[in-house]
């Protein structure tokens, strides 16, 4: 049941990244297109947005992981049921569990930044 809510949890959280990167690279059209006019490569334009999702995802992610475990060490000596019993979180699934955040927090901001690297700088500019 709790790998359900862990997966369910992360694919809403890829579906809020790629939008918030999706607005980022919208508000960004004329940085970018600039950027593409003085000679930025596709790949330093993608590299940029993918650095930044991954940045919003780590960032989210460590405090989440740090809040969930700060808040079941607090809870974790109150709960005394027979479905669950000393309730506590191991150290590798918490690793793996970020690793697999920012592996799709990256995911999440590659379609963005991939539409970033194929706007054109003269449409770029034009927009407002």
């Amino acid at each position: 049941m709790f790998w359900f809510i862990g997966i369910g949890t992360i694919i809403a959280g890829v579906v809020g990244v790629s939008n918030i990167m999706l607005i980022i690279v919208k508000e960004r059209t004329k940085e970018i297109g600039i950027r593409k006019a003085i000679g930025a490569l596709p790949s330093s334009i993608i590299g940029l947005i993918l650095q930044e999702s991954i940045f919003i995802t780590s960032i989210a992610g460590f405090i989440g992981l740090f809040l969930g475990v700060g808040l079941l060490q607090i809870i974790s000596p109150m709960i005394d049921n027979d479905f669950i019993k000393s309730p506590q979180v191991d150290f590798n699934t918490a690793i793996t569990t970020v690793f697999i955040l920012i592996f799709s927090g990256a995911l999440a901001g590659y379609f963005p930044a991939r539409r970033a690297a194929n706007i054109k700088p003269i449409d770029a500019l034009r927009d407002e």
